[in-house]
């Protein structure tokens, strides 16, 4: 089967980057696994590899709210920088958050291609790598 070949995990929680680590290891259809703690160093990272397409996720996980710059102001300042970026990244917005608010700004950004609430289990992750080989 197809791997994905870069996964990306956006989320200041050390406990949920180790568990969904885990979790995609587990499933086997990822070849690498980068993780950030804030917006802030994931933007500065994608900028700094735009030439260099083969570490440029293939899937980010973003989580809404974290020091320095959250999922938000991530989202606002890769939509700036999108164009440059020489291939698409599925992502996902990855929240403990149900509120109705947040849900529909989700919704409302073309960049991201769902929204998931914590906790995830390795259903949801293997449905969403699963889902671009589809």
């Amino acid at each position: 089967m197809k791997k994905i070949n870069t996964f990306c995990i956006v989320d200041d929680d050390d406990i949920y980057q180790f568990t969904t680590s885990l979790l995609l290891k587990k499933t086997d259809l990822v070849n690498k696994i980068i993780v950030f703690s804030n917006g802030l160093k994931a933007i500065n990272f994608l900028k700094d590899e735009m030439g260099n397409i083969e570490n440029i996720p293939d899937i980010l996980f973003l989580d809404v709210n974290m020091p320095v710059m959250d999922g938000w102001e991530f989202l606002e300042e890769y939509l700036i920088i999108k164009p440059m970026i020489p291939k698409t990244i599925v992502i996902y917005m990855v929240t403990s958050s149900v509120d109705e608010k947040d849900v529909l700004r989700a919704k409302s950004i073309s960049a991201l291609s769902g929204y998931l609430v914590k906790p995830i289990s390795s259903q949801n992750i293997e449905e969403v790598i699963l889902g671009i080989f589809n």
